[in-house]
């Protein structure tokens, strides 16, 4: 996510909605890369962020985890940072309800 006033909470700092946001996407792209079908619906039903210290102005890049890939239920970890992935500044567990469509 590259930096712009707009992502600006408090003064010199990321607003967390902005960094929950990045984390929800990331959580999303991956899963929907993964599972690979159309006509999946992926409803998230817990969001868990952590968020261990404040994002600056500068870029901020995130990587998501599979934990689980199953029928109806994906649990994803994300993890959020800006200079080194060893120093995240937010994390996430987000757990997805699968819609299947229907086989005829």
């Amino acid at each position: 996510m590259p930096f712009h006033n707009d992502v600006t909470g408090r003064p010199g700092y990321l607003h967390g909605g902005a960094i929950a946001g990045l984390l929800e996407f990331t959580a999303f792209a991956t899963l929907v890369e993964a599972i690979g079908e159309d006509g999946i619906e992926m409803k998230p039903v817990t969001i868990t962020v952590d968020y261990m210290r404040g994002g600056l102005h500068v870029d901020t890049y995130a990587e998501a985890h599979i934990e689980r890939l199953g029928r109806r239920i994906a649990n994803v970890t994300v993890n959020a940072w800006q200079k080194e992935p060893e120093t995240p500044i937010a994390s996430a567990r987000i757990n997805f309800l699968l819609s299947r469509p229907e086989r005829s």
